[in-house]
Formats: structure tokens, C-alpha cells, sequence
């Protein structure tokens, strides 16, 4: 379906002005708020990722026989406290989100200088609804071929009782990462990227590397796939100059992933077991 837009909404594409190039001291500032933007955020949970990964790598047991939780309880038995826990582990998680968008605003732009609005909402779902069939489906194929021939962890994408607040928390908790990941570490890092003047083949590659590091505690298998996907998605973003097709994309491979696992876990032979 075309929707009919505005000429100047009807397509975000790549920027096609260039960008005025940052004095010196403007750049150093730009490039230190990246680190402090990272290090409060995706690049310090990259950091964490690599030391469970080196653990995991160094233990006794094989990897098929090793179990990695990616979304789990914070308070067993006490369902109430769990679910307050939860809500509260998912909002402040989006604080780096929250700053990106003050960062923006600071510079004279808003979430929508890098595709963050409701403009164009049949379009962004039908790529967001693409991108999710093709890199969802191919990423679980390649993990189950990986993990049954005892070369990839098993990722028990969650363990939460079963209490009647279960699948919401866990489309709350792929809302979450889809928005502080896509904004993050493709819309602010891949745009602040360019302002320094970095080549978009590298840009693309930096965003995809630091995506794949924060998902190195799933094992090898998580790294490669996630940088693929990091990938795919920068050359998207500059493409389409983007960020909402992501997010829904990545809320929809994350939604598939934690529901189905809890409905499937234990009731399917190729599904490994938690």
C-alpha cells in the first residue's frame, strides 16, 4: 500500500547536502559525547557481554550444554515484586534513549532528524514487517543449526513464572530494547558518525561491531548474527534515513522470540530445552 504524504515526507532518504565539517574542537566534544553516550549504555553492556563470553568460553562444560538467560526473573517467588521489578528494569532502561533525544535537542534537531516519528506509518510497518520475517526467521534457522550441533550456547530467551502479567513484561521488554538499541547505537551513533565525517562503510561497520558486542553473552552465534543484522540495518538507515522500521522490526524478532519461546519451551522436540 502507497500512502500519500506530504512531498517533503513522501521518502526519508540519506541526506543528499553535505554536512558542514566540525571545527576541531567541535568534533573532540562530538566524539567524546559518543564515548559518554556508549558508556552509559550499549557499549558498557558490550564490555560486560565479552567477560561472560570469555567465561563461558573457558568453562568446563562444552557450550550446547551451557544456558544463557536473556530475560529472567529478578525476585523468585514473589511474583508482585517481580512484576514491579520488571516495569521499573524496563523504564530506566530507556534512559539512554531519553538522553539521545535531549543530545539532539541540544543541537537543534529532534527524533525526527533521525527517522523517529509517526509520518510515514504504513510504510515504516510494511519495511519494519519485511525486515522482521527475513532476519528473524534466517537468525533462529542459523542458531538452531549452531546449538544442535554443539557449537552455540543455549539461550533461554526467558524463565518467568507463569503469572497472568508474563506476556505483556515480555512485549513491554522487546518494546525496550528495540527503542534503546535502534535509537542508540543506529540513529545517534550512525548521524553523529557522519557529522564527524567518517566514511559510511565505516560508520556502518563501527554500529554493526558494537551491536553484535553487547550480544557476545548469547556466544559466538549472537555476535554474528546481531552484526549482521547491525549490518543490514545501517545500510538501510542510509538509505531510508530511518529509524522507526527498526524499531519496529526489532520489537517484532524480540516479540516472536520471548513469546514463542514461552509458549514453545518444553512442548517442542527442536526447541533446546531451558
Amino acid at each position: 500500500m502507497t500512502e500519500k504524504t506530504p512531498a517533503s515526507t513522501a521518502t526519508s532518504p540519506a541526506r543528499s547536502e553535505p554536512l558542514t565539517p566540525l571545527d576541531p574542537q567541535a568534533a573532540r566534544l562530538q566524539r567524546w559525547e559518543i564515548v559518554c553516550v556508549l558508556a552509559v549504555s550499549l557499549g558498557a553492556s558490550g564490555v560486560y557481554a565479552l567477560v561472560q563470553f570469555i567465561g563461558s568460553l573457558t568453562a568446563q562444560q562444552s557450550l550446547a550444554k551451557q544456558a544463557v538467560v536473556v530475560h529472567g526473573t529478578l525476585a523468585p517467588g514473589r511474583p508482585l515484586l517481580d512484576l514491579f521489578l520488571q516495569l521499573t528494569n524496563i523504564t530506566l532502561a530507556l534512559a539512554p534513549a531519553l538522553l539521545v533525544f535531549y543530545l539532539l535537542a541540544r543541537a537543534g534537531e529532534g527524533p525526527s532528524s533521525i527517522g523517529v516519528d509517526a509520518s510515514q506509518p504504513g510504510r515504516d510497518l510494511a519495511r519494519g514487517a519485511a525486515l522482521a520475517a527475513v532476519i528473524g526467521g534466517s537468525g533462529l534457522g542459523l542458531y538452531l543449526i549452531a546449538y544442535h550441533i554443539g557449537v552455540e550456547l543455549n539461550v533461554v530467551a526467558e524463565n518467568l513464572p507463569a503469572v497472568w502479567w508474563r506476556i505483556p513484561v515480555l512485549l513491554l521488554s522487546a518494546a525496550q530494547n528495540a527503542i534503546l538499541e535502534e535509537v542508540v547505537v543506529l540513529g545517534y551513533l550512525m548521524s553523529r558518525l557522519e557529522r564527524l565525517g567518517v566514511r559510511p562503510s565505516r560508520a556502518i561497520a563501527i554500529s554493526a561491531v558494537i551491536r553484535g558486542s553487547y550480544h557476545l553473552y548469547q556466544g559466538a552465534g549472537g555476535f554474528i548474527g546481531n552484526a549482521v543484522m547491525g549490518a543490514i540495518f545501517g545500510v538501510l538507515f542510509r538509505r531510508w534515513h530511518r529509524v522507526t522500521p527498526m524499531i519496529i522490526a526489532h520489537f517484532l524478532i524480540d516479540a516472536v522470540t520471548f513469546v514463542g519461546y514461552a509458549l514453545l519451551a518444553g512442548h517442542v522436540s527442536w526447541l533446546p530445552q531451558p
